[in-house]
């Protein structure tokens, strides 16, 4: 019996999916490709990577490179752990 409780309710929407499998196989993406790569506006990765932060599931950076300020994000261990158990359990729900 599979207990659809392993699942991670902070994965549950598909741009924080999309967001993590990126980082989980880059190093370091910024805002500009993320949102290329997802298809989703400033405001939706804006908001879902923020709430990646606030579970410390993923860091995000600000800088200036000369006067132009660049945001980037990468995944941290603690949200490296969580995705590999949430996509463990979904495979596990899924019979693999």
């Amino acid at each position: 019996m599979v207990n659809i409780n392993q699942l991670n309710k902070e994965f549950e929407s598909r741009v924080r999916l999309g967001i993590m499998s990126v980082l989980m196989v880059n190093d370091w993406v910024d805002f500009t490709e993320m949102k290329t790569l997802l298809e989703i506006t400033d405001g939706n990765l804006a908001s879902h990577s923020s709430a990646l932060e606030k579970s410390n599931f993923i860091e995000i950076k600000k800088e200036f490179v000369g006067k132009k300020p660049k945001t980037s994000y990468r995944v941290t261990q603690i949200g490296r752990k969580a995705f590999e158990e949430h996509l463990a359990a979904l495979e596990k729900l899924l019979g693999k």
